[in-house]
């Protein structure tokens, strides 16, 4: 007697896509831009993800990298990942309308890099070097940050002080590696101080043990997501380092079906900067390729929402 084929299923992550501090700073934008009107400059994307950025676009937002680019007395929102001392000082003595769409989860870190420089303490931070987060998280105080990016590094720091030491991570970062790193930080400098709280946030925590637990259930994981979106790009690696095979897709246009042949768990999650409707669109086509049924995993509810700046709130 010949068994039935296994039928196809697509699991879906929980919780996945935009987070509080997105959902936060897409909203910033579009209410300036009902507000004042276009154009609405925005220093750097606001967040990493090529449709929300095209969706803001034609709605009238220019997005630019210095404030150089941007018209004395215009309207500026500095994006989601934070921006340098140095930008906010040339934004006010530039007489710009700044609203401030920087996650509260990074402010957070910018304050703890305040509070460990009036401490004495040199700083080490976690994260990608040229990533916007980085940046200015490293430019809220003068005298410079030690980065590292790997255990390797920590090797490699030679600090003035290193009785005197504190860290502070990305807030998108793996959160395996980022324990990795500071583990050796510790054996290397046992004085060495951390954040109060870790400063690896709630959404990449929760969207990281999210996919962990659908890689040991897929033979095929998709993540949604830009290219250039760090927290993206980490849960990609997570399913990856579960050895399950594992891609990173801006859209459906992305996905070769040749991927799925053979495959009969489909696992999908995305970034925390992924609107919900390319998911909804991915998983359309991934049925339509495949006739799956979809089933969504349990996962941690997420209630969080920041308000928006004063000048902002209201209808």
């Amino acid at each position: 007697m010949t068994m039935p084929e296994t039928p196809t299923e697509i699991l879906l992550a929980n919780p996945r896509g935009f987070c509080a501090g997105v959902e936060r700073a897409i909203e910033i934008v579009k209410r300036a831009l009902t507000r004042y009107g276009a154009p609405i400059h925005v220093r750097h994307e606001v967040v990493h993800n090529r449709h929300v950025v095209g969706d803001l676009r034609a709605r009238g937002a220019i997005f630019v990298e210095e404030l150089d680019e941007i018209p004395d007395g215009a309207t500026v929102i500095f994006s989601a990942h934070g921006v340098p001392l140095s930008v906010q000082r040339e934004a006010a003595r530039r007489g710009l309308r700044v609203f401030d769409a920087t996650c509260p989860l990074v402010n957070k870190v910018h304050v703890e890099v305040v509070r460990m420089h009036a401490q004495g303490r040199e700083i080490i931070m976690i994260g990608h070097g040229h990533h916007p987060e980085v940046e200015g998280t490293m430019g809220q105080i003068e005298g410079g940050i030690h980065l590292v990016e790997t255990v390797a590094d920590v090797a490699a720091l030679s600090p003035v002080h290193p009785e005197h030491l504190a860290y502070v991570t990305q807030t998108t970062l793996s959160v395996d590696d980022a324990a990795d790193i500071v583990t050796a930080l510790r054996e290397r400098f046992p004085a060495i101080s951390g954040p109060k709280k870790d400063d690896i946030c709630y959404a990449t925590q929760n969207r990281q043990d999210a996919v962990k637990n659908l890689a040991g259930q897929a033979d095929i994981v998709f993540v949604v997501g830009s290219k250039n979106s760090s927290n993206s790009n980490r849960l990609r690696e997570v399913a990856a380092l579960r050895g399950v095979t594992a891609h990173l897709v801006d859209d459906s246009g992305d996905i070769d079906p040749a991927w799925l042949v053979g495959k009969k768990k489909i696992g999908v999650t995305a970034g925390a900067s992924a609107p919900e409707t390319l998911i909804a669109e991915v998983i359309h086509h991934l049925q339509t390729l495949t006739g799956a049924t979809v089933c969504e995993l349990d996962g941690v509810p997420e209630t969080t929402v920041f308000p928006l700046p004063k000048g902002l709130q209201g209808k």
